[in-house]
């Protein structure tokens, strides 16, 4: 495990393999001429501790390989030097071909556990700094407050721990992290390997020639929801960076990266929901304001115009005419400030439901006669199930539905079209559908028909506001259903909603 620029392996790296060899050989010959004058007063035991103990330095300074050197070369300096026949590698007494076994293998032994504890302790010391870096980085990124920053944060990380370059890759907003040219140049990524990571959730590595600027691992950003992108890594200067360690320490800045990405959507999703809430409350009390002040003068203005018609003398034709058309649009006028204010109030929530126990054909039939001369030249033909139930519901508004449902069929569908309407029971709901033979809805998501001053036809002249199937779709919720609305195969356009169904009161029959 090797770290480029940490202080214990560059402690390691001080001295090069012959250099290394080199001072084996001065130790093991230093620990020789010390030992000589002390020949005559020290027993030849206590002569080979000090060179059990030089191999014993020699090991946890320079490492493992040196300590074996200097095990061996102990023995044979013990015994040219001090044992007798000295000067020579005869031995007189075969005793001291123990003593040299001995040593050699305790000098092994005494090295190899002193440069596996070294080891062992260099690798700790790594850790550590790796886990410290982790942590600075966690604390980084926890405070970061845009993307962008979270991308800095991990290139410069990636930069200043592994001396390698990485690019971080995310798939709603890619321009992030491609942004910048010489951190573009620096790490290059391959699309499809890429978008193999984001697919499958797994590490790519890839193996290319170091310093080529190609990404050799595609890591991905796994979040506790999906996989918020890829974090892509190139090594240009040493193709060992590339180990294990390296990988799983890479992993583990992956997943911090990701948790960051996906706090930062979060936090832009409630911020966004926020906002919406706060000007979604604005704009409806700003239609109340309107509705409210609006009301009283446009039901004055339809009396009036009302009146016209009982001036004695009566008007000419002309005049007649004229208080016709402003009693229209007198009446279109007051009728849209009653969506206006219904809206208003349907979306504060405030409205309560006077839910009723009666048979829908009533509130239809209510419908129809309503609109009288809208529905003039459309045929609207009425087919309901004859064991169709009661249901329990608020006449007035469901009636509301079925005006601004039968008003937009009539208003998209040429003069002598038929209209439908239809209801079967569908589990424990009731579905009704209002059908037409006319254009139908436009192309692209039918839901965005149902938000407010949304129209299916953007610059038709026929007047409208865009309110009449929000509304429905109020009213229809707080019944507990939902609406939907589709084209026909056959032509024209269809909306249906669904209430539900419930357990309806037992009728007993009166006696006779």
């Amino acid at each position: 495990m090797q770290i480029e620029g940490s202080p214990a392996v560059q402690f390691t790296e001080r001295f090069k393999p012959w250099q290394r060899v080199g001072l084996t050989i001065l130790a093991c010959c230093g620990t020789t001429l010390l030992a000589t004058p002390l020949l005559g007063h020290l027993d030849l035991a206590n002569i080979v501790m000090l060179f059990l103990l030089t191999v014993l330095l020699i090991a946890i300074s320079l490492g493992r390989s040196a300590a074996v050197l200097a095990a061996v070369l102990s023995v044979l300096l013990f015994d040219i030097f001090f044992v007798p026949p000295r000067f020579s590698l005869a031995v007189e007494n075969l005793q001291y071909l123990v003593t040299f076994a001995v040593m050699l293998v305790t000098g092994l032994i005494a090295g190899q556990l002193a440069a596996s504890l070294k080891q062992k302790a260099r690798e700790a010391q790594i850790r550590e700094q790796r886990t410290r870096g982790l942590y600075e980085v966690a604390r980084q990124l926890a405070g970061a407050l845009t993307v962008e920053q979270v991308i800095d944060t991990a290139r410069q990380f990636i930069h200043d721990q592994l001396n390698a370059e990485g690019v971080v890759l995310l798939p709603d907003d890619p321009s992030p992290g491609a942004a910048g040219g010489p951190e573009k140049a620096a790490c290059r990524t391959e699309a499809h390997l890429v978008k193999v990571v984001l697919n499958s959730g797994q590490f790519v590595r890839v193996d290319e020639l170091p310093g080529s600027g190609d990404a050799s691992l595609y890591l991905p950003l796994r979040a506790s929801m999906r996989v918020r992108g890829v974090l892509a890594v190139a090594f240009p200067d040493n193709p060992q960076e590339l180990a294990p360690e390296n990988q799983a320490y890479l992993e583990a800045l992956a997943s911090l990266i990701a948790i960051a990405v996906e706090r930062l959507h979060y936090v832009e999703v409630a911020h966004a929901s926020q906002l919406d809430t706060v000007s979604e409350r604005l704009r409806s009390s700003i239609l109340s304001a309107l509705s409210h002040d609006l009301r009283t003068p446009l039901t004055a203005l339809v009396g009036l115009a009302d009146s016209l018609f009982l001036i004695k003398p009566g008007l000419p034709p002309a005049g007649l005419e004229t208080a016709q058309a402003l009693h229209e649009q007198a009446a279109r006028l007051a009728s849209l400030v009653g969506n206006l204010l219904d809206m208003a109030r349907l979306n504060a929530g405030n409205v309560t439901l006077r839910r009723e126990w009666q048979p829908l054909e009533e509130v239809i039939g209510a419908s129809i006669n309503l609109l009288g001369n809208a529905l003039a030249s459309h045929p609207v033909r009425v087919a309901l199930p004859a064991d169709l139930p009661l249901l329990e519901f608020d006449a007035v508004l469901l009636e509301r539905v079925f005006c601004n449902l039968l008003e937009n069929a009539a208003k998209y569908s040429p003069d002598g079209a038929k209209i439908e309407i239809a209801a079967r029971p569908l589990g424990n709901l009731v579905e009704i559908s209002v059908c037409d033979h006319g254009t139908g809805f436009p192309g692209g998501s039918k839901d965005k028909l149902f938000a407010m001053f949304v129209r299916g036809e953007a610059e038709s002249a026929r007047p409208g506001t865009g309110l009449g199937l929000a509304i429905c779709r109020a009213i229809v919720e707080a019944h507990g259903g939902t609406i939907m609305a589709e084209n026909r195969d056959e032509g024209g356009a269809c909306v249906r909603f669904t209430l539900p169904m419930g357990a309806p009161p037992v009728l007993e029959e009166e006696g006779a």
